[in-house]
């Protein structure tokens, strides 16, 4: 079988890459507007960039009507964001949070989503989450740059928080005991629980 993507429609496309790139990691990622109000989101384009400096990258598309998600406007009105890693215990909190609510209405305060401040930024995060980056915004860029359909968050971590109770006897991330989820194509995701090991060759 051979994909022709430039005769793909877009949703035709969307649906074979997001079901064959994968499983892909899910950065739950919580905003503030400028007025205060608490956003909190998932997204599945979502990747490490850069370790010097430490940078996460998401991808948020625009919505179906063209108009920008309250993820991309909060993080261009204050320039800081939350990301969350999911882990298995957290996955119905993040899909109730997937749902789309009225611009101005908390996905923590409507889904019952427990949040605590922040050290370095004034955006909550995820009280239950076992992995938090807190980050401030680098740069934000349109794709395409010509006709716009999504737009990149590059965004700088500036502290992290991670649950002891995911750290090994070493105090590093024990993958088993971290049990994220990632995202597969349609509604099917996976967990980190199958895990084997290769030492790279020197």
């Amino acid at each position: 079988m051979q994909l022709d993507f430039s005769h793909l429609a877009p949703l035709d496309a969307y649906r074979w890459l997001a079901s064959t790139v994968t499983p892909r990691p899910i950065a739950w990622v919580s905003t503030c507007a400028a007025d205060g109000t608490s956003n909190l989101a998932p997204f599945s384009f979502f990747q490490v960039i850069s370790d010097e400096p430490p940078t996460l990258m998401v991808n948020v598309g625009t919505r179906d009507d063209g108009s920008l998600k309250d993820t991309l406007r909060n993080v261009q009105e204050t320039g800081e964001l939350v990301i969350q890693l999911v882990s298995f215990a957290q996955v119905e909190a993040m899909n109730a949070s997937a749902a789309q609510l009225p611009h101005g209405i908390s996905e923590f305060e409507q889904c019952g989503i427990a949040s605590l401040p922040s050290e370095r930024i004034a955006v909550p995060r995820v009280a239950a989450a076992a992995v938090a980056f807190e980050c401030r915004l680098a740069e934000v860029q349109p794709y395409p740059r010509q006709a716009p359909n999504c737009h990149l968050i590059f965004a700088e971590v500036l502290l992290g928080h991670v649950e002891d109770a995911v750290l090994d006897e070493r105090g590093r991330i024990d993958p088993l005991r971290l049990d994220l989820v990632g995202r597969l194509g349609g509604s099917n995701y996976s967990r980190t629980l199958d895990m084997f090991q290769l030492v790279r060759p020197s």
